[in-house]
């Protein structure tokens, strides 16, 4: 995996326990901070947004939340965020950057909510690192009233072609829009509703224009490594 100009790689989401990978959150949220982390954060989070439309006030759960990266950025918009993950360590460095959001330990394949309980519930890259993706989708599904939001990786994709089977990669599962979509339709049923896809990240190195030729290309076309998924009841 290329390094930052820190010495940083970016592990992805691999303190889920899942995945059999612990990752130190400290470094793991470093690299945000790094001018490529920065850029990769802002275009994955501006379309994650786009797709489900949040409004201040809503609630929020950010499921495989993490060190709570985006948990916080969408508290940053006035939602209402519960975070939950299955690794201790990422949730207790998550409750210490910010007390105003709810986080918890726990398992995606059983979520300790009633149904309906949020608005809006997302999966970040962290849906690719569960073994039953299945039940965690009916899981979050349950729980949600209006919209579920999956950030998954392309396998059609350069970033496939350049990191599958690399380092904290290896342990992560890599979708298709058409697999995803199979995958997804039988919740929308027996009722027509909503799925959206839709992709960022085509090129997952380069300078600055290279970031800008990026940047342009449309997201309806479905070859960027940051795949995302926008079911709505």
């Amino acid at each position: 995996m290329k390094k930052s100009k820190t010495g940083l790689e970016h592990p992805l989401v691999a303190t889920q326990k899942v995945s059999g990978v612990s990752v130190d959150p400290a470094v793991y949220e470093a690299w945000y901070h790094t001018a490529r982390g920065r850029w990769i954060s802002e275009r994955e989070f501006t379309l994650l947004r786009s797709l489900f439309s949040p409004k201040a006030g809503e609630s929020l759960l950010d499921v495989g939340c993490g060190t709570g990266h985006f948990s916080r950025r969408f508290a940053r918009l006035g939602l209402s965020v519960s975070g939950i993950d299955p690794d201790l360590k990422a949730i207790e460095f998550a409750k210490g950057q910010n007390a105003d959001i709810t986080y918890l330990q726990g398992n995606a394949l059983h979520l300790p909510f009633p149904g309906n309980s949020f608005d809006h519930t997302t999966a970040i890259t962290s849906l690719c690192f569960i073994d039953d993706p299945l039940q965690a989708l009916q899981e979050m599904w349950r729980v949600t009233r209006h919209s579920l939001v999956l950030g998954l990786l392309n396998r059609h994709s350069l970033l496939y072609r350049q990191k599958y089977g690399c380092g904290s990669y290896r342990h992560a599962r890599w979708d298709t829009a058409n697999e995803v979509e199979k995958r997804c339709i039988p919740l929308l049923m027996p009722a027509p509703k909503a799925l959206s896809i839709r992709s960022a990240i085509f090129f997952p190195r380069g300078n600055g224009i290279v970031r800008w030729i990026d940047g342009c290309i449309p997201n309806r076309i479905l070859w960027g490594g940051f795949l995302v998924i926008c079911l709505q009841k």
